[in-house]
C-alpha cells in the first residue's frame, strides 16, 4: 500500500485510531478526521506528520462544508486519495420510550448522514481520479476501498441503544448500494461488523464483573476484542488480497452472531 493515501474518519481515539496506524504501517499516507483535535495531532505526530506521512484535520463529519474542508486538505498534502475508513460514530442512550429527538438526530446525524457525506465526497474524489488516469478496472479493484464501520448492531439490537442500532442497520444497506454504484469504477466498498472491543465504551465492563459476565455469555470465544483485530480486518479488505470483495460486511465478533443461546 505504499503509494496510497488513506482518510480515517474518527482516527483520533478507539478502533479510527488502531486503523489509523495500521495502514500507516502498510504504507499508508494517513489522514486522521475528528473532533478531538488535541488527541488527533498526537496521533499525526506519532504518525509522521513531519514527515510527510500523515495530517491531522479537524472534521465534523455530520457538517458537509466540513467534509469538503477534509477533502481538500487531503487533496493539498497528498493529491490524491485511495482508502476510506468511514468510523465515526457516537452513541446515546435510550429505548422507543425515552429517547429524545435530539439525541435521535445526533446520533442519526453522525453515524449516517456523516458516512454518507464523507462516502460521497471520497467516492467522487476516487472516480475523477480513475477517470483522469485511465486506470484499468483491475488495477483499480487492487487500489481503491471504502470501508464502512458498521456494527454486530446492524443485525442484533438493545432495546436501549435504538438510534445506534438504527445507523448501523442502514450502514448494512448503505454499503451494498454503494457496492453496486462503485463496481463499475472499480471501486470495492465493504463494512466491518465489530462485536465488543475493548475501547472507551467498554472501560467501565473492566470493573464490573456482571457487566462483563453479561458480554462473556453471549461471546463465544470469551473475551473481548481488541482495536487492532479491527484494525487488520480494515488492512485486508483496503488490501490487493481482498481485490473480488465487495458489498459484504465482515463480522468480527468472537462468535456472537452464530450464537442463538447464552455460553455457560
Amino acid at each position: 500500500m505504499g503509494d496510497r493515501v488513506a482518510i480515517i474518519t474518527g482516527g483520533a481515539n478507539g478502533i479510527g485510531k488502531a486503523c489509523a496506524r495500521r495502514l500507516s504501517e502498510d504504507g499508508c499516507q494517513v489522514v486522521i478526521a475528528d473532533i478531538d483535535q488535541e488527541s488527533g495531532q498526537a496521533l499525526a505526530d506519532e504518525l509522521g506528520a513531519d514527515k510527510g506521512k500523515a495530517l491531522f484535520v479537524s472534521c465534523d463529519v455530520s457538517d458537509r462544508l466540513s467534509v469538503n474542508n477534509l477533502l481538500a486538505e487531503t487533496r493539498s498534502a497528498f493529491d490524491r486519495l485511495d482508502v476510506l475508513v468511514n468510523n465515526a460514530g457516537i452513541v446515546a442512550k435510550g429505548d422507543i420510550l425515552d429517547l429524545s429527538e435530539n439525541d435521535f438526530d445526533r446520533v442519526i446525524g453522525v453515524n449516517l448522514r456523516g458516512a454518507f457525506l464523507v462516502a460521497r465526497e471520497a467516492a467522487k474524489q476516487m472516480v475523477e481520479q480513475i477517470e483522469e488516469a485511465g486506470e484499468r478496472l483491475e488495477d483499480a479493484r487492487r487500489r481503491y476501498a471504502i470501508i464502512n464501520m458498521s456494527s454486530v448492531n446492524g443485525v442484533v439490537a438493545i432495546p436501549d441503544q435504538l438510534a445506534y442500532c438504527t445507523t448501523k442497520g442502514a450502514i448494512d444497506q448503505m454499503t451494498k448500494s454503494m457496492a453496486l454504484a462503485l463496481a463499475k469504477h472499480g471501486i470495492r466498498v465493504n463494512a466491518i461488523g465489530p462485536g465488543s472491543i475493548n475501547t472507551d465504551v467498554l472501560k467501565s465492563v473492566n470493573d464490573n464483573p456482571a457487566a462483563l459476565d453479561k458480554i462473556m455469555s453471549r461471546t463465544p470465544l470469551q473475551r473481548i476484542g481488541d482495536p487492532d483485530e479491527i484494525a487488520s480486518v480494515a488492512s485486508f479488505l483496503a488490501s490487493r488480497d481482498a481485490s473480488y470483495i465487495t458489498g459484504t460486511v465482515l463480522y468480527a465478533d468472537g462468535g456472537r452472531l452464530a450464537l442463538n443461546y447464552t455460553v455457560g
